[in-house]
C-alpha cells in the first residue's frame, strides 16, 4: 500500500522514479593545534582553497547562465568575504589548522545568518556548500554531490546548494525533494528556472530507502511512495492535462467571465527578462533591485550602472507595467555601506525602508537612477518600498519619490500585519499596495520560512494569512486603488483563484508559473473565485482551506 507525504511544492510538474540520495556532507575536521611557525603556510593553504572555490563557482555560473549565474556569483562572493577570511586568519594565528579555521569561521557566520531572518537565513545552504567545498579541497576528499546514475531518478537531500541545483541534468534528475528549504530558497528558484518538479520542507524524507519508487507532484507538494500503476497513470495524465492547458491559454490574465487579473513576473535583473517575456508576462510585478547592490556589498553601485540595469529591464516591456522594489536590505541582507552595526534581532531591526531612511542618499540615488532610466520610454513605471509599517513611513517614501522627480506611481509592500490592518491609512500617502506573502506569513505566525519544522505555518493557505490579504484588498478597493500580490502564493494556480476572489487586482510570480495560473483562472468566473475564497477563509487550517477551495472550484 502506498504512503502519501506532503511538503511544499515549489516547481510545477510530476516526476516518477527511483529514489537516489545526495552524498553525505563533509565531516567536521578534528581540532589540532599548529606551531606558530606553521601559521603562514596554513593561512596560504586556506586562502588558496577559498580562491579555488570562488573560481569554481564562478565557472559553474558561466556554464549555467541566466538565473543560475547570478545565484552562483553571489555564492562565490561568500568565499571571498573579507570578514570571513580575516576570521580564518585570526583562528590560524591562534593555532588552528587551515581546515579547522575554515570550519569554525563559517560556523560562526552560519549562526549569524541562521538567526538573521528572511533573506540570508535562506542562504545557509549556500554557505554550508562553500565551507564543504573548501574543506574537501584542503583534505583531498571528493566533494559530495549529485549521485552518478545511468537511469533517471528522483533526488532526495537535506537541502541543495545552488552549485548542485544549477547544473542538474533534467534528463537524469526527474525531480527533487528536500527536508529543508522554502519556496524562496535558491534551490527552489533554480528548480523553477530548470523546469524540474520539486518539493521542499518535508522532514523525514531522507528516511526513504534507495531504489524506492516515488511520485512527486511539484504543484501540490504531494509525494506518493510506491504508487501503483493506476496512480502512476493518473498522475501522468494530470501532468499532461496541466501542460496542455497551460500551453493553450494565451493572452492577458482573466477569469472565465472576463474579469481582468494581470499576470506579472518576479525578476532579479535583466537576465530574467527573456523567461518572463516567453511566458507571456504582462509586465513585472516585482523587480528585486538588491541583486544589483549585492555585486559589491562595500559600496553603492554608481548612478550610471544603476541607470544601465534599470533601463534594460524597462525597455523589455514597452506599454507594460514594471514595479520596482527599492533596495530591500538591512541586517538580514548585510551591506557594509548600509548596516555596519550588529543588532540583537536583525529580522525585527533596521531593514527595508527603515535602513534607507537612515541613509537618504542611497534612496535618493536609486530613485534618481530610476527616473533617468525611464526617460523617453512608454513603460508604466511603478516604485515601491519594502517593510513599511505605518503611515509615517509611507509618507516619507512618497516625499522621497517626489523630491527625486520620479514620474511614476509609488506604493508600499504589505509584509507585516500592521500594514495590512492599516491599509487604508497607508493609501492616504501612496497609490498602490503589493502583498509580499512570504514575509507576511513569517511575521504573522512568528515562523521563519526557512525552518522546515514550522513549514505548516508558512503555508500561504493559512486562513489567518488570507484574512490579512482580504483586509488589504478591501482597503485598497475602498480607496479606489490597486492591491497586488508578489509573493510565492501567486504561483499556486488554485490559490491564485482564491486571491482574485479576495479582491487582489494583479498577481506576480516566477515566470514558469504564469501559464499554469493563466489557464486555471480562465476556467472559473469571478463569482466562483469569490465563493472559493469565502470557503477557504472559513476553514481552520491551511489543509482545510485548500480542500474547501478546491471543492468549490471543482464542483462548479
Amino acid at each position: 500500500m502506498e504512503t502519501s507525504l506532503r511538503g511544499v511544492g515549489v516547481s510545477h510538474g510530476v516526476a516518477i522514479g527511483e529514489v537516489r540520495h545526495m552524498g553525505a556532507a563533509v565531516l567536521e575536521p578534528p581540532p589540532r593545534e599548529t606551531r606558530e611557525t606553521e601559521a603562514p603556510q596554513e593561512r596560504e593553504r586556506a586562502r588558496r582553497a577559498m580562491d579555488a572555490v570562488a573560481a569554481d563557482l564562478n565557472a559553474r555560473g558561466q556554464l549555467a547562465g541566466g538565473d543560475a549565474q547570478a545565484v552562483l556569483e553571489a555564492q562565490a562572493m561568500m568565499a571571498e568575504d573579507p570578514e570571513v577570511l580575516a576570521d580564518m586568519d585570526r583562528r590560524i594565528d591562534d593555532g588552528s589548522t587551515a581546515e579547522r579555521a575554515v570550519y569554525d569561521a563559517f560556523s560562526a557566520y552560519r549562526a549569524l545568518l541562521a538567526g538573521a531572518g528572511d533573506y540570508f537565513a535562506g542562504r545557509v545552504a549556500d554557505l554550508d556548500d562553500v565551507r564543504n567545498r573548501a574543506i574537501a579541497r584542503l583534505t583531498g576528499v571528493p566533494m559530495p554531490g549529485v549521485p552518478d546514475s545511468d537511469e533517471p531518478f528522483v533526488l532526495i537531500a537535506r537541502d541543495l546548494a545552488p552549485a548542485d541545483t544549477a547544473l542538474l541534468d533534467p534528463t537524469l534528475v526527474l525531480g527533487f525533494v528536500t527536508e529543508e528549504g522554502g519556496p524562496t530558497s535558491h534551490s527552489a528558484i533554480l528548480a523553477r528556472a530548470l523546469g524540474v518538479p520539486a518539493v521542499v520542507a518535508l522532514p523525514g524524507v531522507r528516511g526513504l530507502e534507495e531504489g524506492t519508487i516515488v511520485a512527486v507532484d511539484g504543484s501540490t507538494g504531494e509525494i506518493i511512495v510506491e504508487p501503483d500503476e493506476e496512480e502512476r497513470s493518473a498522475l501522468r495524465k494530470l501532468a499532461e492535462e496541466r501542460r496542455a492547458a497551460a500551453a493553450s491559454a494565451v493572452g492577458p490574465g482573466a477569469t472565465a467571465d472576463g474579469h481582468k487579473v494581470p499576470l506579472l513576473a518576479n525578476i532579479g535583473g535583466p537576465g530574467d527578462v527573456a523567461a518572463a517575456v516567453e511566458a507571456g508576462a504582462e509586465g513585472v510585478g516585482l523587480f528585486r533591485t538588491e541583486f544589483l547592490f549585492l555585486e559589491d556589498s562595500a559600496r553603492v553601485p554608481s548612478l550610471e550602472r544603476q541607470v544601465e540595469v534599470y533601463r534594460e529591464v524597462l525597455e523589455a516591456f514597452p506599454e507594460g507595467r514594471v514595479v520596482v522594489r527599492v533596495l530591500d536590505a538591512g541586517a538580514d541582507k548585510p551591506l557594509d555601506f548600509l548596516n555596519p552595526v550588529e543588532e540583537p534581532n536583525p529580522a525585527l531591526g533596521v531593514r527595508g525602508l527603515r535602513a534607507l531612511l537612515e541613509h537618504p542618499e542611497v534612496l535618493s540615488g536609486q530613485l534618481t537612477a530610476l527616473a533617468r532610466a525611464a526617460e523617453g520610454l512608454s513603460v508604466y513605471l511603478e516604485v515601491m518600498a519594502p517593510m513599511v509599517a505605518d503611515r509615517g513611513e509611507a509618507r516619507a517614501f512618497a516625499d522621497a519619490c517626489r523630491e527625486a522627480g520620479l514620474r511614476a506611481k509609488f506604493g508600499v509592500m504589505v509584509e507585516v500585519p500592521a500594514a495590512a490592518l492599516r491599509a487604508r491609512s497607508l493609501l492616504q500617502e501612496v497609490e498602490f499596495l503589493s502583498l509580499g506573502t512570504n514575509d507576511l506569513a513569517q511575521y504573522t505566525f512568528a515562523a521563519d520560512r526557512q525552518v522546515g519544522a514550522v513549514s505548516r505555518l508558512q503555508d500561504p493557505w493559512q486562513p489567518a494569512l488570507l484574512d490579512l490579504v482580504a483586509l488589504s484588498a478591501e482597503g485598497a478597493k475602498a480607496e479606489g486603488k490597486s492591491c497586488g500580490v508578489c509573493g510565492e502564493a501567486a504561483s499556486d494556480p488554485t490559490l491564485a483563484c482564491v486571491l482574485a476572489g479576495l479582491g487582489v487586482t494583479s498577481l506576480s510570480m516566477g515566470p514558469s508559473a504564469i501559464p499554469y495560473v493563466r489557464s486555471t483562472l480562465a476556467k472559473h468566473t469571478l463569482a466562483q473565485c469569490e465563493r472559493a475564497a469565502s470557503a477557504a477563509r472559513a476553514a481552520d487550517s491551511a489543509e482545510g482551506a485548500r480542500a474547501a477551495a478546491q471543492a468549490v472550484l471543482s464542483s462548479e
